[in-house]
């Protein structure tokens, strides 16, 4: 299927795969990763607190779109899909509300843990299946930068 009839396939589709951001031939998830940047400053909009219900009802989103996109694609989980990345992005910068350089060394240690899933991150993508296993191992690449990031605003930024 060409990437941009998959695309505009249906509205799961043109989610999960980021907006069309993880069509890139080079670093998708890179690239899905840089969407949750102008969707964090969206969510400084919402009253204070709302951007947390945001951030989870785009998890479970993010859950039903990859399911439906793998299935459509026929493969258990596709690069293409950067909802997980986007959504674990958001999560990690709605926490912090980062500036400029706290946002930057986020970007870098989220990237880190996504692409080299050390333990137990590697074990959460081979044990589930399904939109819940492609989305899961990103949020515990959040947490596990997030641990790093606390330590690094405490006693170094």
């Amino acid at each position: 299927m060409k990437k941009i009839k998959l695309l505009f396939k249906n509205e799961s589709t043109f989610i999960a795969l980021g907006f069309g951001s993880g069509l890139s031939n080079v670093a998708p998830g890179t690239f899905g990763t840089l969407v949750a940047i102008p969707l964090f400053y969206f969510s400084q909009l919402l009253p204070q607190y709302y951007d947390y219900f945001f951030v989870i009802t785009l998890f479970f989103i993010g859950i039903y779109v990859s399911n439906k996109t793998c299935l459509i694609i026929k493969i258990k989980d596709p690069s293409c899909i950067v909802i997980d990345e986007i959504v674990a992005f958001l999560a990690l910068l709605i926490y912090f509300k980062p500036d400029m350089i706290e946002l930057f060394v986020c970007f870098l240690l989220f990237r880190f843990f996504d692409i080299f899933k050390p333990f137990p991150i590697n074990i959460l993508e081979q044990k589930f299946d399904g939109g819940f296993g492609i989305m899961i191992d990103d949020i515990a690449a959040a947490i596990y930068s997030a641990l790093i990031m606390i330590v690094l605003i405490q006693y170094v930024l």
